[in-house]
């Protein structure tokens, strides 16, 4: 019998300055490319391809809000999961997957796919002063086959030349493994990338909802993965509420790091072992599940205490809205982060990215002594952030 863990938020010792969380320097390893479009963006576009909607594009993205599934799967829990709405949610809902769709809808060409990934650089660059960010990508949408796999990675990569260019940041992108999908269809996806190497294609990860696909079905195609030296990572123990599915994905998929993992904590036994082999899991406090957001900053809270490798991550910073620097705030504020754990968490966001062995070293060299200045709560020798940065 398990004893639960109330959902209660501690507040830190010191209250940090945004800007010193955003000179931070660090890394965004769990983003998810459609997840980052602008609202002015969508607008644009929906305008353009003439998309019907059922209210102006900006308000669709200000009321995104992923109503909870079946309350009756979530009883009893270490950490009790909210089972109703909570106050502040729009009258009108709309699914961070409906949203997501009518995004992937209205975009059309290379170019489309080039400004994306170009302003999620931007964005993480100007909110966050991001040093390295990688980005989920899924399979192309039936409009935009025409461009083939090749076709998407080499916009996708131009997106990131122009980054890197612009603002001094390095990028990756993850192929998405839809999990709702046939473990066959998997294998068809990871084939199809290893037959294809670019160098901005670092890793596979399985994401979609927990609950639609159990991991054990995509051991081949994560097998394949990791005999041709891609990274591989998995959302895991995240609407499921089990830990197993961690160990699978660490035993069977061969993955190098957990995208979220906050039910890891319902087993004593498997935090044990997470905590001596300092698994990295990419969290984020922001959900589109507005009711579950306390649920997860006190998960991440128990998961922080119980010594867990913990590096915080945006997501879907587009539509929640959120942006890493945020998540460092929640961190430090809501979670009780101090400012030596704040900057244990930025060093272990590179050490946990999928950079080049030549590349990562570069990057812990030119993060460090920032790093230890924020730390030291000096100020950082970095190249000074835009002013209009929210």
């Amino acid at each position: 019998m398990t004893t639960q863990i109330q959902s209660t938020e501690i507040e830190s010792t010191e209250m940090l300055h945004p800007d010193d969380l955003r000179r931070l320097p660090k890394a965004d390893l769990h983003c998810h490319l459609i997840g980052t479009v602008r609202a002015s963006t969508f607008a644009e576009l929906a305008r353009r391809q003439r998309l019907a909607l059922p209210d102006d594009p900006e308000r669709i993205f200000a009321d995104i809000n992923s109503l909870p599934p079946d309350p009756s799967l979530y009883e009893g829990t270490r950490i009790p999961v909210p089972q109703g709405r909570s106050a502040g949610e729009p009258a009108i809902s709309y699914s961070l997957f409906q949203v997501s769709a009518w995004v992937v809808e209205v975009l059309r060409d290379a170019d489309d796919l080039t400004r994306i990934v170009y302003e999620a650089f931007e964005d993480a660059h100007r909110t966050s002063g991001t040093r390295h960010l990688e980005l989920f990508f899924d399979a192309l949408p039936p409009h935009l086959e025409g461009l083939g796999y090749r076709g998407a990675v080499e916009a996708y990569a131009e997106g990131i030349r122009l980054a890197e260019r612009d603002f001094g940041m390095t990028g990756l992108m993850i192929q998405g493994i839809d999990r709702s999908r046939s473990g066959e269809e998997a294998l068809a996806v990871v084939r199809r990338v290893v037959d294809n190497p670019h160098a901005v294609v670092a890793g596979i990860g399985l994401d979609n909802l927990e609950t639609a696909g159990p991991p054990e079905r995509f051991a081949d195609a994560y097998r394949l993965a990791g005999e041709a030296g891609l990274g591989r990572t998995a959302h895991a123990s995240e609407h499921a509420p089990t830990a197993v599915n961690t160990i699978t994905c660490l035993d069977l998929l061969g993955c190098d790091r957990i995208d979220h993992g906050y039910y890891v904590l319902e087993d004593d036994a498997v935090v044990e072992r997470l905590r001596e082999q300092q698994v990295a899991f990419t969290v984020a406090s922001t959900t589109s599940r507005r009711s579950w957001r306390p649920w997860r900053r006190a998960s991440i809270e128990a998961m922080l205490q119980a010594g867990l490798n913990v590096v915080p991550c945006s997501d879907d910073p587009g539509m929640f809205p959120t942006s890493l620097a945020s998540e460092y705030r929640i961190m430090s504020e809501q979670i009780g982060a101090t400012r030596s754990q704040l900057a244990d968490m930025a060093v272990a966001s590179i050490e946990a990215s999928w950079l080049p062995a030549e590349r990562k070293a570069a990057a812990h060299e030119a993060f460090r002594a920032d790093v230890e200045a924020f730390r030291a709560g000096r100020d950082a020798a970095v190249i000074p952030l835009p002013t209009d940065a929210p």
